[in-house]
């Protein structure tokens, strides 16, 4: 059920061009890994099932038994460690805390002991002739297998069934655990191993399997799939986008992106997240779904481009989202960790440098941003705790400024400030990707859509704000710090951001007819359509099909796409698009 029309596209796809097959469902899926083992005319093949932690393990090994009768099937997660073992053994990188935990180095090879992992090995090596079947998370790391599938599913739907209580992590038995540290969980630990060893097998996958869909799982070959994601990077593509409700969630997106009516609200969506969003290829009639991640660790060069790739490795660090407060409530009171903090005490290499640039706001609509000048930092924080503790009102607008907030308008928000959107206003976030690093300083009292007290990191927040971003500095450098670089009676380019301290730089390109792009510097650009129903994208070289954005779609151009236009198609006389890249 949904509201009202729109022209935001939910399911984006790259229509694979090229001669392929596919197959859907178990047993189609299955007789075809038959066959190409058969095909290699061996005394003895070792076929090897690779699953992405999240994909239904239990559903594989009752198709396996019951389709292959006189094959001999071994499950590796029999052999690795229990949830209870590897909660026990990582237990400094889980930490005792809801949201967060430490980066490591951490391979599949750290779940298994290995003595358990030589007796897998041991057991493959002496079945006899025929058909040996290796299944799970690890399977791979069994034996050199003759053929080898590789299950994957996106990042949205591993939340889905935890959220679910359908599954914990993996090789675990905690589906009743809280999500927060379920989903922690998976992204200090599981996830970063898996990724891990993804990379390593990319030149031995023979077939890709995709099981983001119950019981209809979807299979095209590795070579064709790869096809699909080098299409892909041709030319401009977006993310499949997902929007999730919260406790301060508005009501603008159901309005003008065509959401669940029913749905009491949504507060904040994903669009230009490569590690959480999805990519739809389309081959034929079959729709296969990918984490948005596989495409940046397979081609990190085409994709990112050196100076990002150097920079960052293969990751795609900016990061769009929207955050709708419309009829809403306030985001809570928040602070991001300056890079020195992140590195010695998460372990990451960079932290969530991030602006607001509003889409829409209604006349009351404020951004809090900064400390006002008069507050001394013992106050502030006495205050925060007892309001913490219960024991005391927090007035922030007393300790922190707030800034009217109009359509349009553009907030930097580098490490350090203390920040947050008001309620009423429509923003898109862009920022690097430091994905959950944000410290909760207040949120209001509020219980979470769990009806658990919604996570408050005080303890870290005090130790990494700012005091010298004190009003009157804000003002001076952080609101609407825009600056003319071209204009015409027909274009307008402005630099909106982001701070100097920031490694994001963003432009906003006001037109009527076209603007040329020109992407010499060969690294990836993330826009979205701020303003105006619908533009194209076109090759000045004839390099890539046209490419059509309806209002606030955000969209990438890869690195390698040097030269682009952006045609004004729709109906209305001037559009803007806000464009982000890597200084």
């Amino acid at each position: 059920m949904t509201s009202n029309q729109t022209t935001y596209n939910h399911c984006p796809t790259t229509k694979v061009k090229g001669d392929f097959t596919t197959w859907t469902g178990f047993t189609a899926i299955f007789s075809e890994l038959s066959s190409a083992a058969i095909k290699l005319s061996k005394k003895k093949t070792i076929l090897a099932v690779e699953l992405y932690p999240g994909a239904r393990v239990g559903k594989l090994r009752q198709a396996l038994e019951e389709y292959f009768k006189d094959a001999t099937i071994i499950c590796a997660d029999d052999f690795a460690l229990s949830g209870a073992e590897i909660a026990a053994k990582f237990e400094m990188l889980i930490t005792e805390d809801r949201v967060f935990g430490r980066m490591a180095a951490i391979k599949i090879e750290d779940y298994y002991h290995k003595e358990k992992l030589r007796a897998l090995q041991e057991e493959v090596a002496t079945t006899g002739s025929g058909l040996t079947i290796v299944f799970g998370t690890g399977a791979s790391l069994a034996a050199d297998a003759d053929v080898m599938a590789y299950v994957d599913v996106a990042r949205w739907e591993i939340q889905q069934r935890m959220r679910s209580g359908e599954m914990g992590n993996w090789n675990d038995t905690n589906v009743a655990e809280d999500i927060l540290r379920k989903y922690k969980r998976g992204f200090f630990l599981d996830w970063r191993a898996a990724d891990r060893l993804k990379v390593e097998l990319f030149p031995k996958i023979d077939y890709y399997v995709d099981d983001n869909t119950l019981d209809m799982p979807k299979m095209v070959r590795w070579d064709d799939y790869c096809a699909g994601l080098e299409q892909t990077l041709q030319g401009p593509f977006r993310f499949v986008p997902y929007f999730d409700p919260g406790v301060w969630g508005g009501q603008w997106m159901k309005e003008k992106l065509g959401l669940d009516a029913s749905r009491e609200n949504f507060a904040w969506a994903f669009d230009g997240v490569a590690e959480e969003n999805s990519l739809y290829l389309q081959f034929g009639d079959t729709r296969i779904e990918t984490p948005g991640i596989n495409v940046v660790l397979k081609y990190p060069m085409q994709l990112l481009g050196e100076l990002v790739f150097s920079r960052f490795g293969a990751e795609l660090p900016i990061r769009f989202d929207f955050l709708d407060t419309m009829g809403g409530q306030n985001l809570s009171l928040q602070v991001h960790p300056d890079k020195e903090y992140i590195k010695k005490q998460f372990g990451m290499d960079y932290t969530q440098e991030e602006s607001y640039y509003l889409l829409d706001a209604k006349a009351d609509a404020v951004v809090y941003l900064g400390v006002r000048d008069e507050v001394r930092p013992d106050a502030l924080l006495s205050a925060l705790n007892a309001a913490q503790n219960g024991s005391g009102e927090m007035d922030v607008p007393e300790y922190i400024r707030t800034f009217p907030a109009k359509k349009h308008d553009h907030f930097l928000i580098p490490s350090g400030t203390i920040h947050c959107s008001g309620a009423n206003s429509m923003v898109l976030e862009i920022s690097l990707c430091a994905y959950i690093f944000t410290f909760k300083l207040w949120d209001w009292g509020r219980l979470g859509l769990d009806g658990k007290p919604r996570p408050v990191h005080l303890d870290h927040g005090e130790k990494v704000i700012n005091w010298n971003r004190s009003e009157g500095w804000v003002a001076d450098n952080l609101v609407n710090h825009f600056e003319v670089l071209k204009e015409t009676d027909t274009h307008k380019k402005e630099h909106t951001g982001l701070y100097k301290t920031e490694q994001i730089r963003t432009e906003r390109d006001w037109f009527t007819d076209f603007v040329d792009y020109d992407n010499s510097e060969k690294t990836v650009n993330m826009l979205n359509l701020v303003e105006g129903d619908k533009v194209v994208v076109e090759s000045v070289d004839h390099a890539f099909e046209a490419f059509e954005v309806h209002y606030v779609e955000t969209f990438v151009i890869p690195a390698q796409v040097e030269k682009f236009r952006i045609r004004n198609v729709g109906t209305s006389e001037r559009v803007a698009i806000l464009r982000a890249w890597i200084i």
